[in-house]
C-alpha cells in the first residue's frame, strides 16, 4: 500500500482541494480517531490526510466499513468494525481512516446487522451478508461482475455489488466566466433524454461521445438555432443498469451522475463532463433543469434487491403498507415509496438538491410524482403544508432555483394547481395537455376549456389577489416522454406497445387522431399533409398560450416511436432521435424555430401576470363566442404588453371546413399576416414590415388551421 500524501488526483493529476476548508482551526483530538457525524457520506480531510465516514443507521446493531482495492473487489483490503461507544453519535455511525491505512483503496461500502436491542422501530430488513452502498456516495462504481440478482437472493453479493468511490472528484473545475441565468417571458423548455438525444449514429456526434453529456455539448449549436432557453434533462442520477429502465426513473443514488452518460468512467470525468455540459449550456443562454426522482428507489418491493436503503434502515427510508404479503406501500407505482416525511429522508433530499446546485451549478429541478411529498410516514395525505415543501422553500441555497412539480402520484392523488402544497412552484399542467389534444383532434364542446388553457389555466392557478398565482406557473405541454411523440399523436389512434413486454396494456390513455390512416406504412399524401398541419397547430397554440411552453426532444422534426407511448425500457432506435428526420422534415423544424422566435418577440404572450382586460374573445363572425358542443372556432384579440410590440388577432379553425373570420371585431388601420399554419414554408410564419397589409373585412381560414394577424401600428399603451 502507498503511504504518501494524497495531494493530487491520480486520474487527472489536478490538485485535490480540502472539502472542509471552513473547519475550525482547533478541534477536539478525539475527532481524529472517532470521526464526526457530519457531514454524512465520505469526506476527504486534506489537512489531516484522513477520510471521515458518516452513516445514518439508527437501528443497526453492528456497522462494518469495508475498503476495497481496484483489483480485489470481493475481499476488502481493510475492514473497520465500528464501536457504538466511540463511533456512534445518536443514530449516526462515524469513523476516521488515515490515508496511511487506506493506501490504494479506491472503493468503499458497509455491512450492517440489526436491529439493536431496544430499537423503537420494528420494520427491518437487515442482512449482514449484503454489501451496502452509502446513500451519500458521490460516485458509484459497478464491478465487472455486478449482478442485480445477487442483491435479491440470499447470501453474500460481495464482488457483485455497487460500491462508493473513495476517489470522488475533488479536483477544481474552471467555472470562469460562467453566468447563472433564469429566463422570464422567453422561457421555452426542451425535455431531453441525455442518451437518446445523440445515441443514434445519425447525430453526427463523435462516436465515443454519443449518448453522453459530451454529446449534448456537441449539439448546443443546434439547440441555439432552435431557440429553446432551457433543457429539462430526464433523470441523470445513477440508476441500476440491470433494472431494464432506459428512462432512468429507478434511482439508486441521489448524488452521483449516471456512469453511462460519461464517455470515460473515472469519477473525475463523470463529474467534469457534466459540469462542462452545464457551463457550455449556460454560455449559450440555456438553463439546465434536472428531472429528479425522490419518491422511490430501484430497490422495489420485498422481492427487489438490497443495495442500500433497505439494508441500512428500512423503517426510516420506506413507507410501510401494513400488509404482510406486500409490506411496502406503493404510491409511486414502482414497488416502494420513500418516507419523505421522515427527517433523515428530507435531509437526504435537500442535501442532494444543494449538492447539484452548489457543485454542479444546475438551475432547477422537476420533481417526479411530487404529490408523494404530501403523504406522511403512514402514507396518509397531510392537508397542511408538508414538512419537505417548507424545508426546500426555506433553504437559502435553493431560494433562486426553479422548482417544477409533477403534481400527482401513482395512487390517484391529483393536486394540480392551487391544491398543490408548493404554492410558488411551477407545475406540469396535465389539463392543458388533455384539452389541446382533444380540441385539435376535433372533440365536441372544447372551446370553453380551450379559452381557459390559452389564458393560463386560471381555474387551476387562480387569477385573484387572494391567491396571487401567476400564469407562468403552468408548464404547458402537449407531449412529454410519458406518452406519444407529437408526430405519433397525429399518426396513431391506438398505442403500439407490444415491444415493452406488457401485452400492450401499459402506457397512458391519450387523445390521438391518425387522420384516417393508422401509422406510416402506405399512408396517402393527403393524410401526411393533414398530419403536418396538425403538428403546426399544436406548436402554434403552445407558443401562443399564457404560461410556460415545454415540448419533448424531436417533436420539432416529427420524431416517431412507431406508436409506442411508453418505451421506458427501449434503449434502441425506438427512443433514440433519428437525426435524418431533421432533413426530411425541414419545414416543420423551421416552423418550430420561427414560432419560438415569434413568442420571444411578443413578450406579452409570456408576461408574468394574467392578460385580464388586455384580451377580448370572439366568435368567427360574431362578437359572442360560440360555446356550443358543435363549435370548433374561436378568435381573440390580445393587446400588446409594450409600445414596442403589435396587437395580435388570433383565428382558430378546428373544423374540417374553411371558415370566414371577421376582421372588423376590433378597430385597426390594417393587419399584417404573421402566421397561417395551412401555408407552406416560409409563408406559414412571416415577419418584417415588407409584408402587404390586409384591409379586407374577413379572412378565409382553411380547415384545421390557425391564423395570427399583427396590427400594422405598434401598440401605444402599457398593459395593467
Amino acid at each position: 500500500m502507498k503511504h504518501t500524501r494524497q495531494s493530487h488526483c491520480h486520474h487527472c493529476g489536478a490538485g485535490i482541494t480540502d472539502s472542509t476548508s471552513e473547519r475550525p482551526a482547533k478541534v477536539p483530538l478525539w475527532e481524529k480517531t472517532d470521526g464526526t457525524p457530519r457531514p454524512l457520506g465520505v469526506t476527504w480531510l486534506e489537512h489531516d490526510q484522513q477520510y471521515n465516514f458518516a452513516l445514518y443507521a439508527g437501528d443497526a446493531a453492528t456497522v462494518t466499513l469495508q475498503l476495497y482495492q481496484k483489483h480485489e473487489l470481493r475481499v476488502p483490503c481493510i475492514s473497520v468494525t465500528l464501536d457504538p461507544l466511540l463511533n456512534k453519535s445518536g443514530p449516526i455511525w462515524h469513523c476516521r481512516v488515515p490515508i496511511s491505512e487506506a493506501g490504494d483503496a479506491e472503493y468503499y461500502a458497509y455491512q450492517i446487522d440489526g436491529p439493536v436491542d431496544g430499537a423503537v422501530l420494528q420494520w427491518h430488513a437487515f442482512d449482514p451478508e449484503k454489501v451496502l452502498l452509502d446513500p451519500y456516495a458521490r460516485s458509484v462504481f459497478f464491478p465487472e461482475c455486478f449482478n442485480r440478482e445477487a442483491a435479491r437472493s440470499r447470501g453474500s453479493n460481495a464482488g457483485r455489488a455497487p460500491l462508493g468511490r473513495l476517489d470522488i472528484c475533488r479536483c477544481s473545475f474552471d467555472w470562469t466566466g460562467e453566468q447563472r441565468i433564469r429566463h422570464g417571458s422567453d422561457l421555452v423548455i426542451y425535455e431531453m433524454h441525455v442518451r437518446g438525444f445523440t445515441r443514434h449514429p445519425s447525430s453526427d456526434v463523435v462516436a465515443n461521445n454519443r449518448g453522453t453529456f459530451a454529446g449534448v455539448v456537441e449539439k448546443i449549436a443546434y439547440l441555439k438555432e432552435l431557440g429553446i432557453t432551457a433543457v429539462e434533462l430526464m433523470p441523470v442520477f445513477q440508476f441500476d443498469p440491470e433494472d431494464n429502465n432506459y428512462w432512468g426513473y429507478m434511482p439508486l443514488n441521489f448524488f452521483s451522475p449516471n456512469h453511462a452518460y460519461s464517455s470515460h468512467q473515472s469519477s473525475c470525468e463523470q463529474h467534469g463532463q457534466f459540469r462542462e455540459m452545464v457551463r457550455e449550456l449556460h454560455a449559450a443562454g440555456i438553463e439546465v433543469i434536472l428531472d429528479v426522482v425522490f419518491n422511490h428507489t430501484c430497490e422495489g418491493d420485498h422481492r427487489g434487491p438490497t443495495y442500500c436503503y433497505r439494508g441500512i434502515d428500512n423503517d426510516v427510508y420506506y413507507v410501510a403498507s401494513g400488509d404482510s404479503a406486500f409490506p411496502y406501500a406503493n404510491y409511486s407505482g414502482t414497488g416502494n415509496t420513500l418516507d419523505t416525511a421522515h427527517p433523515i429522508v428530507r435531509s437526504l433530499i435537500v442535501d442532494s438538491l444543494r449538492y447539484w446546485v452548489r457543485e454542479m451549478h444546475v438551475d432547477g429541478f422537476r420533481f417526479d410524482l411530487a404529490s408523494v411529498f404530501s403523504r406522511d410516514s403512514e402514507g396518509k395525505i397531510s392537508l397542511q403544508q408538508p414538512p419537505l415543501f417548507d424545508q426546500i422553500a426555506s433553504d437559502p441555497e435553493l431560494a433562486d432555483i426553479r422548482l417544477i412539480a409533477e403534481p400527482w402520484d401513482a395512487a390517484g392523488l391529483y393536486q394540480l394547481g392551487s391544491s398543490f402544497p408548493g404554492q410558488t412552484w411551477m407545475q406540469w399542467n396535465g389539463r392543458y395537455r388533455d384539452t389541446l389534444q382533444r380540441f385539435v383532434r376535433g372533440d365536441a364542446g372544447m372551446v370553453s376549456d380551450l379559452m381557459t388553457r390559452l389564458y393560463g389555466s386560471c381555474d387551476l392557478f387562480p387569477d385573484h389577489p387572494s391567491r396571487s398565482f401567476r400564469p407562468f406557473q403552468s408548464i404547458n405541454y402537449i407531449t412529454s416522454h410519458d406518452g406519444f411523440t407529437l408526430y405519433d399523436l397525429v399518426s396513431f389512434n391506438d398505442k403500439h406497445n407490444g415491444a415493452n413486454g406488457h401485452k400492450n396494456a401499459d402506457g397512458p390513455i391519450e387523445y390521438g387522431c391518425n387522420s384516417g390512416w393508422e401509422g406510416d406504412i402506405n399512408a396517402p399524401q393527403h393524410v401526411l399533409d393533414v398530419r403536418k398541419r396538425q403538428i403546426k397547430n399544436f406548436c402554434c397554440l403552445l407558443m401562443l398560450s399564457a404560461g410556460t411552453p415545454m415540448f419533448r426532444m424531436g417533436d420539432e422534426y416529427m420524431q416517431t416511436q412507431g406508436g409506442n407511448n411508453n418505451p421506458y425500457n427501449q434503449d434502441n432506435e425506438t427512443t433514440w432521435l433519428d437525426w435524418r428526420r431533421l432533413k426530411e422534415n425541414e419545414e416543420v423544424f423551421s416552423f418550430f424555430k420561427r414560432m419560438i422566435a415569434f413568442r420571444k418577440s411578443h413578450t406579452s404572450l409570456g408576461r408574468s401576470t394574467f392578460w385580464r382586460d388586455d384580451i377580448r374573445w370572439f366568435g368567427a363572425q360574431s362578437p359572442e363566442v360560440d360555446l356550443s358542443a358543435e363549435s370548433r372556432t374561436l378568435a381573440y384579440h390580445l393587446r400588446a404588453g409594450s409600445s414596442s410590440e403589435r396587437n395580435l388577432y388570433v383565428m382558430i379553425n378546428g373544423s374540417g371546413e374553411q371558415r370566414a373570420f371577421n376582421l372588423r371585431m376590433v378597430a385597426a388601420i390594417g393587419w399584417l399576416r404573421a402566421i397561417d399554419t395551412s401555408l407552406p414554408s416560409p409563408l406559414d410564419v412571416e415577419s418584417g414590415d415588407d409584408r402587404g397589409a390586409f384591409h379586407a373585412t374577413a379572412y378565409q381560414v382553411n380547415p384545421h388551421s390557425i391564423v395570427v394577424m399583427e396590427d400594422t401600428e405598434l401598440a401605444t399603451h402599457m398593459y395593467r
